[in-house]
């Protein structure tokens, strides 16, 4: 690992290190700020000890982050300028966003967290990163459209949006079944009962064994679900400071294979076929990719003022490497941002009106074969942001914790509403995950423990929700204004 930054210069040396340490320092504040998402339901229904619960609860999370893939990391990434991705030396104020994204997340996590509201993190950094990109494009001149990548902030945007609606659907729907058909038999009534009414009723202070089963797989269902889908963000900002600092060690993945490299190949070979058999229908589909100001020049070179042109190039170069450290540095961004755009452009040919359902399948497993050796992250990336985040998890979980198990319903929750809860956030934030959209499990959470109390008739506390509500209305706003005042102080700093 060592080696990769042998030979760096002092600002890269310097700088590095502390942006490295700021994105952990964010991972740390995820792991506490939102582990209230896994373990209020088993601690309030008296399942599980809380010191017990919170162990259990970062196991699983650093399970999620070792286990749930690369999708939702490349997912941030792509929110950010094309220049980032593609390895440019040349771009400018680079380190101004990344430092301006990292301190306004911080920030505004660490105080939401002190005041015990369930703030989203994804919400957090994704107003981050649009704060600083729109105040680097004001200051270097730039048209905001061609700098944003709108259609995926849109859909991210999106994600966030309906997560909290489903959240509520979904775990209402819950309720709503374990009320109609779990409560006739004295058995399966209990389910409905407050650990205070459990103890009541029957003398005992543990829920029922199969409801308390439940509640604790899918308590840790919610924490591998979360370190899947949270932890990825934390790679992702690595994996951007790695390509945007050391472009020549990070831009594609030197631990590649002649294997994997051949796979590479292979795709932009069967890519230049299907471009020659489909020549007038692709040029139409990336018409509107090149025509925004400059962003011709982003994904081709002067020399490469075709797609064809940037094929033969990539194919004159992967032709016969075994690996990628016979590149030079030069020919290693190239290649990288050749793939890239390659691939942004195999995504535009699927969006063709009549295109066939078989050539949308070839296509969409061309560009995964394309970005096989550029959408990465070296182990010791993961595991170091595993452990972060485990070990955030068992840390400082009270304050958000209190929230969401005493000040949303007015009566105490349910085994029932813990289930509905838990369960709805482990598969919601589970799937999201696995197709890359990056959603808030505090949000998740947060609504369908709402969810269940309402469709279960428990009197929700207007005060609390206004201000979850409230706190993720301004997240976004409010991490727009911090980003981009950090970017215009770093930006003359730096």
């Amino acid at each position: 690992m060592l080696y990769e930054f042998v030979a760096l210069d002092f600002r890269t040396y310097v700088l590095f290190p502390l942006a490295l340490f700021c994105v952990l320092v964010y991972e740390l504040i995820n792991g506490f700020h939102d582990t209230a998402n896994a373990v209020t339901t088993v601690i309030y229904t008296r399942s599980m000890r809380a010191e017990t619960a919170v162990i259990i609860s970062g196991i699983f999370n650093f399970c999620g982050v070792m286990l749930g893939g690369l999708s939702v990391a490349y997912s941030i990434m792509e929110l950010f300028p094309i220049d980032l991705l593609i390895g440019n030396n040349e771009t400018k104020n680079l380190i101004s966003i990344i430092f301006s994204v990292l301190f306004s997340s911080i920030l505004w996590n660490i105080g939401t967290w002190y005041l015990g509201l369930p703030s989203s993190s994804s919400h957090t950094l994704i107003g981050s990163i649009v704060g600083a990109v729109i105040s680097n494009s004001f200051i270097a001149g730039q048209l905001m459209l061609s700098i944003l990548n709108i259609k995926k902030i849109s859909g991210v945007l999106l994600s966030l949006f309906f997560s909290p609606i489903i959240g509520i659907l979904i775990s209402g729907i819950l309720m709503f079944y374990l009320r109609k058909f779990w409560s006739h038999a004295v058995n399966l009534r209990k389910i409905h009962l407050t650990p205070i009414e459990r103890e009541k009723q029957d003398g005992k202070k543990n829920p029922p064994f199969l409801v308390r089963a439940i509640l604790i797989l899918s308590s840790a269902g919610v924490s591998f679900s979360h370190g899947s889908n949270d932890g990825q963000k934390g790679i992702g900002l690595i994996m951007l400071i790695l390509i945007g600092m050391i472009p020549s060690k990070f831009s594609l993945n030197m631990n590649a294979n002649c294997y994997d490299i051949s796979k590479v190949y292979n795709a932009v070979l069967s890519l230049n076929k299907y471009y020659e058999n489909h020549q007038l229908e692709i040029d139409l589909a990336t018409k509107k990719l090149c025509t925004l100001k400059n962003l011709q020049n982003k994904c081709f070179s002067k020399k490469q003022s075709s797609i064809k042109e940037t094929i033969h190039n990539a194919l004159y170069t992967l032709k016969d490497i075994q690996t990628y450290s016979v590149l030079n540095p030069q020919q290693r961004s190239q290649i990288r941002k050749s793939l890239t755009c390659l691939s942004n452009i195999t995504s535009n040919i699927t969006k063709i009106s009549g295109i066939k359902r078989e050539d949308i399948i070839f296509l969409n497993d061309l560009k995964k074969n394309l970005l096989h050796t550029v959408e990465y992250a070296p182990l010791w990336t993961i595991v170091m942001i595993a452990i972060t985040l485990s070990l955030g998890t068992m840390i400082g979980w009270k304050r958000s914790v209190i929230t969401i198990g005493e000040k949303i319903g007015k009566k105490g929750m349910t085994y029932a509403q813990g289930v509905s809860a838990q369960i709805t956030t482990a598969f919601s934030v589970g799937i999201a995950s696995y197709f890359g959209i990056p959603v808030s499990t505090t949000q998740v959470l947060s609504s369908a423990v709402a969810g269940s109390m309402i469709a279960d008739k428990n009197e929700i506390q207007r005060k609390t929700v206004r201000n979850i509500f409230l706190t993720w209305m301004f997240t976004i706003p409010v991490s727009v204004f911090l980003s981009s005042l950090f970017y215009v102080s770093l930006s003359k700093l730096i």
